[in-house]
């Protein structure tokens, strides 16, 4: 792909898993400029950004969304010419035991960056209003639950059902507010479940290899039949690189890795993998499907996810690189030969617990 050599991005959240990995692609893979705005809460960590914090096109900024003096001020700075905004509360759990939390940072924050955007987007000479952008960056959860057969398109109906993926479902009803009424060059992305290497530990894949390696119960909810179409966290970057500088301002794209698997096939895959990278199982164990229980699933908890991503193949021509066989392998060796990373994350406030809900019975 062609080098964008004299656009700024304005990247919200990107100290998290998703940001970080697009802003490791822009500066690895483009002539931009990058402002990494993050305020850095327990599932925000620079040390994601290590290869490319020395670069002279990097820039960080621990500012909260909220705060609408200060993203003013970042848009006087930088005078961007995008904005992805990835910056949200993005755990179902801890969504539904504390939800105000949720409400304030994806509903009024994503105001905020809107109403600032609006106001930098107005005031911008003619050839710089064309060609900004800002780019709201969902989920599938939105959409709600799936039956056993159908996937998800840009035009399902929003069915939310946790406090999450209502949020997120309001986030999304602002941005295209904001572009119907103000006319706001948007464009939005709803992508499935990520994956991948420097993610957070409270989600699935990292938090069942880390459990594994150290020997614990592995917790998988319900019967662990739950289906979700998994996407290489690089992949996602790419695509979204794709839609901010390709898409048709006013449209939405669906972003799927076209990987269904049930929870419990991907903590089984996982488990042979280890079997065979780490053959020295802890715990006297023989092998480590050993080590999985079965806990209280959680409330609200949707059956099946699946995306169809063949509007994004075919406006767009992306399409995912990794399957899930290359993929999640990659994934098991990046935390096999990244304990540095993640051993500083467990040294801190978070231990491996299920956040939000407490142990699994």
């Amino acid at each position: 792909m062609s080098k964008q050599a004299s656009k700024t991005f304005l990247v919200t959240g990107g100290a998290g898993f998703i940001g970080s990995a697009v802003i490791r692609y822009l500066i690895n893979e483009t002539d931009a400029q990058v402002v990494n705005v993050d305020k850095l809460t327990y599932a925000g960590n620079l040390e994601s950004l290590a290869e490319v914090a020395d670069s002279d096109r990097y820039h960080f900024e621990q500012v909260d969304i909220c705060n609408q003096d200060h993203i003013e001020r970042l848009y006087r700075q930088y005078t961007p010419d995008c904005v992805m905004h990835l910056a949200a509360e993005s755990h179902v759990d801890r969504s539904i035991s504390g939800p105000a939390e949720f409400i304030h940072t994806n509903i009024y924050g994503t105001y905020v960056m809107l109403n600032t955007a609006y106001q930098y987007w107005s005031r911008l000479e003619e050839a710089n209003r064309s060609r900004f952008r800002f780019h709201h960056i969902s989920t599938d959860e939105v959409y709600g639950s799936l039956g056993e057969t159908g996937l998800f398109t840009e035009t399902t109906n929003y069915d939310p059902s946790s406090p999450y993926s209502a949020s997120k479902a309001s986030s999304d009803h602002l941005v295209r507010a904001w572009h119907r009424t103000y006319g706001l060059p948007v464009v939005l992305t709803n992508c499935s479940n990520n994956y991948g290497p420097y993610q957070f530990p409270e989600k699935l894949i990292p938090l069942m290899i880390l459990k594994a390696l150290d020997g614990k119960p592995l917790p998988v909810y319900g019967k662990g039949d739950q289906v979700r179409d998994w996407l290489h966290v690089e992949d996602h970057a790419q695509a979204l690189y794709r839609v901010v500088t390709e898409g048709k301002v006013g449209e939405t794209y669906n972003i799927g890795g076209n990987n269904e698997k049930t929870n419990l096939e991907v903590v089984k895959t996982l488990c042979a993998i280890l079997d065979e990278l780490v053959p020295d199982h802890p715990n006297g164990i023989e092998n480590y499907e050993q080590l999985i229980t079965y806990v209280e699933d959680r409330p609200g908890h949707d059956q099946r996810y699946a995306i169809d991503a063949s509007k994004i193949n075919n406006d767009l021509g992306w399409s995912p690189a990794e399957t899930f066989e290359s993929g999640i392998r990659k994934t098991v060796h990046w935390y096999l030969d990244n304990r540095e990373w993640w051993q500083h994350v467990l040294d801190g406030s978070y231990q491996g617990e299920r956040l939000g809900l407490g142990q699994g019975k």
